[in-house]
């Protein structure tokens, strides 16, 4: 939690400059042991989805596009919340809000040192079902 606070204070204070110079500085993980996708989110993806999950985070004006509002994955695909493509999103696949397809991929962070991948399968799918939970109706 303390990693971050530090981080959304960072961020905020690049937000304080013109939009035009504000840069994202990259930052260590710090991976906590929860499997919480509640947690994961706020540590991982709230900095810039917003802790509303609205795509509306502290970092989301210095990225290229707006990040995606994530309660609205399941009413853009049909009603349906797309898991499988989500968790392929977290794994590593294309987002292109930075400008190429770095969006952090906890996929390959959240196995961590001395962990299984299947400990990175766990979390992913907490973060995913999390997701799931907070999908508007």
């Amino acid at each position: 939690m303390l990693y971050f606070r530090l981080s959304v204070l960072f961020i905020l204070g690049i937000m304080l400059v013109p939009a035009q110079t504000a840069k994202i500085k990259p930052v260590p993980v710090k991976l906590s042991a929860t499997t919480d996708g509640a947690q994961l989110y706020r540590e991982h993806c709230a900095v810039c989805h917003g802790v509303e999950a609205k795509g509306n985070g502290p970092a989301a004006e210095a990225l290229k596009r707006r990040p995606t509002d994530l309660t609205q994955l399941a009413a853009k695909n049909g009603g349906k919340y797309p898991g499988l493509a989500v968790q392929q999103k977290i794994k590593g696949g294309e987002v292109i809000e930075h400008g190429t397809v770095e969006m952090p991929i906890w996929g390959r962070l959240l196995v961590g040192p001395g962990r299984a991948k299947t400990d990175a399968d766990i979390r992913i799918y907490a973060l995913t079902a999390y997701l799931e939970k907070i999908q508007a109706k």
